[in-house]
């Protein structure tokens, strides 16, 4: 073939394959990694792989709104359709200049994904989209068009339709296939189409400007109207069953002016600003729902510090214990299901596994938690970025009509975090301190992944989009509505805070010019896919490095007030703020925490092992005011008390050397259920096990103290309940996962030497036993060692025919470099390596055509 020789077009997929270089394969299995997962054997199978249903259908899901819109159009063109064609149907007569300037684009990716083949003037849908696209009575077509004149009268009489053809002022044929091509020509025609819709009455008119964008199917009755009487006779209806008629698909072109949608949508919606705040301001608003989405959810695990709620049997929590752990928060259900899930997702609480089975923290929250609150948030956020769980589902109803549950199965969509992401994106898209309207967001995630059929405002996706927007608020990821500085880097984008964020890493800008899908599969801006653990650790650091500047500095100090109450005015000190957790109650949260010094409070500091002494001491330390001196007297007055009674195992009993006050416990009504009677002066045993006892003493006023067996008295501090060592769940995938350059290459370099064995061009044999094309080749013993030998000292490369040890048969390419022992060693084409194979398992051998040139 000369150079300026034109090679031939494709005749089938795999040949527009063939043709491709790797870049544009590799663009391939990374848009669609269905294709690859197994690596196919060659060219021809990624083919027919990418012809299957499934995989087509997947692909379709992930075109943008214009790009599909140009597949549905390709649909109902002619088979094979030439790009002017697909332009007339897009443009419509009057070309409109942002179809014609979208439509290069568009009608690219649908080549690179394998969904159209053939050159401009022969394009091609793949069958299987064809099929899933074309219109039909039972699948209307989103082009709202009906059948083509052909395919309407396909069981139509030869007598009717030349009764249709002279009505419509056309000349009688000679049979029906040339009646049906003169009547579509005239439908297609626009001055003749013209001329006889100049005819029509003007309520004929009306019945075909209810069709024309459709639905374009009618009910008519036996004895249809004069109006209808007359669209009939003429084809601009044709009958397609009893009852019912539709409009040709000429027809309805040439109404609308060519247009295959009435409103193509070559342009993405922009996404609207609803306010614009200084950035300052909003990374301030961040930080401090930052930290008070660390302050919540330690809260939730001290809460279940020992021993969480029972676990159902089904899994998850049930709604008393979601309502119970709300009410601790102080949050609503809603929004404690979220903190809960995103615990959970962070690897921060899991089931302990226990026969009695219940929620604890992980060993991984004690590590967690000493970490610096701007490392501790950004574990949190990449968990919520990177999980499928999905919180905002909680409550409602499964397939089986199952309430959801916190914790529960069921929760997981794939879908989530590509979301995620993408609404970030888009937020970072924008200018720095620049806060997105919804609807515009939605909008435009509409258009990036659009539903086909009939669209829902309830869709997964519209409800996941609109969740992110509110937990993102919620964890810090954004302020008052706009993305902050923190987040940016955490997703990557701080590489680009004050100007438009490249769109699927292609350099290109998001905007009106922006034409390519996004797909699931590629990251939204700037990063091309979920970042890479070498990528993600750099944006974690820079996020932590913006955001710990931004979080209050813990404090060393309270300040004590005369009603019994220590005022902490900002965060405090792990330390501190564990010592006060135990000897005092919190009153109130917000920006200053107020904790109420009780008896119980001071009681439970002592059965934590502390003293008087060493309590007096802890507040002089840590108050920045005197202490008070009703503080003073209620620590020794509950000190003086506490261990003057002493509970044991009896079941129980108490022993105290004042027998007054055994008297004055004998006597009070409130004893009785402990069921006590004495057993001498200063001993009574109760019927109570020890713990019962402790609690119905310390209800009636008395501050009794636990003894061991031994009499040694029992420092009560609570055990933290831990569950074993558990990983964080793992996210549920959509789809395979997109394939990394190393695994593209290795995939690529198979299919093509694969498709090199497949293909070579082989010599013709000389008898009457060739095989069928495709064939292993089949060859004596003898012949496979003669042919071998003789590759070996010609250099040339032959065709052969391997079983493996797994009974698994292959043809290969080979260059025989020597044979010996029953062994042959060659350099294998197909597998790009130099290998042995034993002579016994080649079932043949086949010399390659001579190059042509």
């Amino acid at each position: 073939m000369s150079s300026d020789e034109k090679p031939s077009a494709p005749r089938s997929l795999a040949e527009a394959l063939r043709a491709r270089d790797d870049a544009s394969l590799a663009a391939l299995l990374r848009a669609r990694p269905d294709l690859i997962t197994p690596v196919p054997t060659d060219l021809t199978q990624l083919a027919t792989r990418a012809g299957t249903r499934a995989s087509v259908v997947r692909a379709l899901e992930h075109l943008d709104r214009f790009t599909l819109q140009t597949a549905e159009a390709l649909a109902v063109a002619a088979e094979p359709a030439a790009y002017e064609e697909l332009l007339g149907l897009m443009a419509g007569d009057a070309r409109d200049a942002a179809v014609v300037a979208a439509l290069p684009g568009a009608v690219a990716v649908l080549r690179e994904q394998a969904l159209v083949w053939g050159d401009d003037d022969r394009l091609r849908l793949v069958r299987t989209a064809r099929e899933l696209l074309a219109p039909s009575p039972q699948h209307p077509s989103p082009t709202g068009l009906g059948p083509s004149v052909r395919e309407a009268t396909a069981g139509m009489s030869p007598g009717r339709i030349q009764e249709i053809v002279t009505a419509a002022g056309l000349p009688s044929t000679h049979d029906s296939v040339s009646a049906v091509t003169a009547l579509a020509s005239l439908f297609s025609d626009r001055r003749r189409m013209s001329a006889l819709l100049a005819e029509a009455p003007a309520e004929s008119l009306e019945v075909l400007d209810r069709l024309v964008w459709g639905p374009p199917y009618g009910q008519v009755t036996a004895d249809p109207a004069a109006r209808l009487r007359w669209l009939l006779d003429r084809g601009l209806l044709l009958p397609t069953a009893p009852g019912t008629v539709v409009m040709p698909r000429e027809v309805a072109l040439r109404l609308r002016g060519g247009h295959a949608h009435r409103a193509p949508e070559p342009v993405p919606p922009a996404v609207e600003a609803a306010a614009t705040r200084n950035p300052q301001a909003v990374d301030a608003a961040a930080a401090g729902q930052a930290y008070t989405a660390l302050a919540t959810v330690e809260e939730l695990l001290k809460d279940w510090d020992e021993g969480g709620p029972a676990v159902l049997r089904a899994g998850g929590l049930s709604q008393r214990d979601l309502k119970r752990t709300a009410v601790a928060l102080d949050v609503s259900e809603p929004m404690a299901a979220f903190w809960v899930e995103l615990a959970y997702a962070a690897g921060l609480i899991a089931s302990d596994g226990e026969a009695d089975e219940r929620y604890a923290a992980t060993p991984f929250f004690d590590e967690w938690v000493e970490r610096p609150a701007a490392e501790r948030w950004v574990r949190l956020a990449e968990a919520w970025l990177a999980g499928t769980r999905t919180p905002g589902l909680i409550g409602g109803r499964d397939t089986k009509e199952r309430t959801l549950s916190a914790l529960g199965p069921g929760l997981d969509r794939s879908a989530a975090p590509e979301v995620r992401r993408r609404v970030l994106a888009l937020l970072a898209g924008l200018p720095e301190g620049t806060a997105p309207t919804a609807e515009s967001v939605l909008a435009r995630l509409a258009w990036e992944r659009p539903l086909r059929g009939p669209q829902r405002d309830d869709d997964l996706r519209s409800r996941l989009a609109r969740w992110t927007l509110s937990e993102a608020e919620l964890l810090g990821i954004t302020g008052r509505g706009a993305l902050s500085s923190q987040a940016r880097a955490l997703l990557g984008a701080a590489a680009h805070p004050h100007g438009p964020v490249t769109d699927r890493g292609t350099g290109s800008p998001q905007g009106p010019g922006d034409k390519l899908p996004f797909h699931h599969h590629t990251a939204p801006a700037p990063t091309p896919g979920p970042l890479s653990p070498a990528e993600q650790a750099v944006a974690s650091a820079a996020a932590v490095r913006l955001l710990a500047p931004l979080l209050p500095e813990p404090l060393d100090h309270v300040l004590l007030q005369a009603d019994l109450t220590a005022v902490a005015p900002g965060p405090l000190h792990r330390p501190l703020a564990d010592m006060l957790d135990v000897l005092a109650d919190v009153e109130s949260k917000g920006g200053a925490t107020v904790y109420r010094f009780t008896p119980g409070s001071v009681r439970r500091a002592l059965d934590a092992g502390r003293t008087a002494s060493d309590l007096h001491a802890f507040l002089a330390e840590h108050s920045r005011t005197p202490v008070p001196q009703p503080l003073t007297y209620l620590i020794d007055d509950v000190a003086r008390r506490h261990g003057h009674l002493r509970v044991g195992a009896a079941s129980a009993y108490v022993r105290c050397d004042d027998d007054a006050m055994l008297n004055e416990i004998l006597a009070d009504k409130r004893a009785v259920a402990l069921r006590l009677r004495r057993l001498a002066p200063t001993v009574l045993a109760a019927q109570a096990d020890p713990a019962a006892l402790l609690d119905g003493l310390r209800a009636m006023g008395f501050a009794p103290a636990a003894e061991s067996a031994e009499g040694d008295v029992l420092i009560t501090r609570a055990d933290a309940h831990r569950s074993p060592p558990r990983t964080a769940p793992e996210p549920v995938p959509e789809g395979p996962p997109v394939p990394d350059a190393t695994l593209l290459s290795a995939a690529i370099r198979a299919i093509r030497a694969g498709d090199l064995a497949s293909t070579a061009p082989r010599r013709p044999a000389d008898d009457a036993t060739a095989q069928a094309p495709g064939a292993l080749p089949r060859t004596s013993a003898a012949d496979t060692l003669a042919t071998m030998q003789a590759a070996v000292l010609t250099g040339e490369a032959v065709w052969i025919g391997y079983v493996n040890a797994e009974g698994s048969a292959s043809q290969r390419v080979i260059a025989p470099v020597r044979v010996e022992g029953g062994f042959v060693t060659a350099y294998d084409h197909t597998a790009d390596e130099v290998r042995t194979y034993p002579l016994h398992r080649i079932t043949g051998v086949a010399e390659l055509a001579d190059d042509e040139a």
